[in-house]
């Protein structure tokens, strides 16, 4: 069934506003969309063109007198019985294995140099955690939280003096990304849409989510659980960029935190 999709250009999905995939691992994704979005239009058609039956078969004008017997048929039951044969062929087929297979590529990913970047979900924004140059986080204590999307780095752990924290999420194109998705307030949930990924986000654990951008580009990150009045503005920007304008932004921000966490350290 798999060869037979793939081989449709044409992608139901996208055509009905999901963005274009950018991710290594998001094709095998959009096909378990598109299939589901097939069974969809399959089960929208047959059901319109059952009530339209009805309304034909079942007229006033030529049924006057209401039936209390109801269907007779045995065939809306072995209609029942066949989507939930496919719902189970989608989730058994296709589902199941695909979480399998994403699952086993952390220990793969984690020996491709990833890039590591905690996600801090706040009511109603994010952050993000870097490590420094020295690719070290420094020690989290999450009893320091002192305000919203605090990234709650003990201040005197030097492993944690070149660490940063920027309002919006740069990654390199072509390298694995690894991003620890957590919250300080309430459960909020991580989406990139365009690369076919999301975790929710949860207040006191880090929660791995990994993902290998494609091509260079700029897209929203929106959450995508429902977190208070301020849900549907929770919004900021990834940018997937080159990896010399990554290496020149990380070293910048790192060199600027190190030099600051020295001086604060000094006093």
């Amino acid at each position: 069934m798999q060869n037979i999709f793939n081989t449709l250009a044409f992608s139901p999905a996208e055509w009905m506003g999901l963005p274009k995939n950018y991710s290594v691992h998001g094709d095998a994704v959009g096909h378990m969309i598109d299939v589901v979005t097939w069974f969809m239009i399959v089960l929208f058609i047959g059901w319109t063109l059952f009530f339209l039956y009805t309304l034909v078969r079942f007229r006033a004008k030529k049924n006057p007198k209401a039936s209390y017997y109801g269907v007779q048929s045995h065939l809306s039951t072995h209609l029942e019985v066949g989507v939930v044969i496919v719902e189970a062929v989608l989730l058994l087929g296709f589902a199941i294995p695909l979480w399998s297979e994403r699952t086993d590529d952390f220990d793969r990913v984690l020996n491709e140099d990833p890039v590591r970047v905690r996600a801090i979900g706040f009511q109603f924004n994010w952050k993000f955690h870097y490590a420094g140059t020295d690719e070290k986080f420094g020690y989290i204590d999450r009893t320091l939280v002192s305000s919203k999307g605090d990234a709650c780095i003990v201040p005197d752990d030097k492993n944690g003096f070149d660490d940063f924290v920027s309002d919006k999420l740069r990654i390199p194109v072509d390298r694995p990304v690894i991003l620890q998705v957590t919250s300080t307030d309430v459960i909020h949930n991580f989406s990139i849409i365009p690369m076919r990924i999301q975790s929710d986000a949860f207040p006191g654990k880090d929660i791995p989510m990994w993902f290998t951008p494609k091509e260079e580009m700029e897209t929203s990150v929106v959450c995508g659980q429902l977190c208070g009045a301020g849900h549907a503005n929770m919004v900021t920007i990834m940018t997937v960029e080159s990896q010399e304008s990554f290496d020149a932004f990380h070293s910048q921000r790192s060199k600027e935190s190190k030099a600051e966490s020295v001086k604060t350290a000094a006093k």
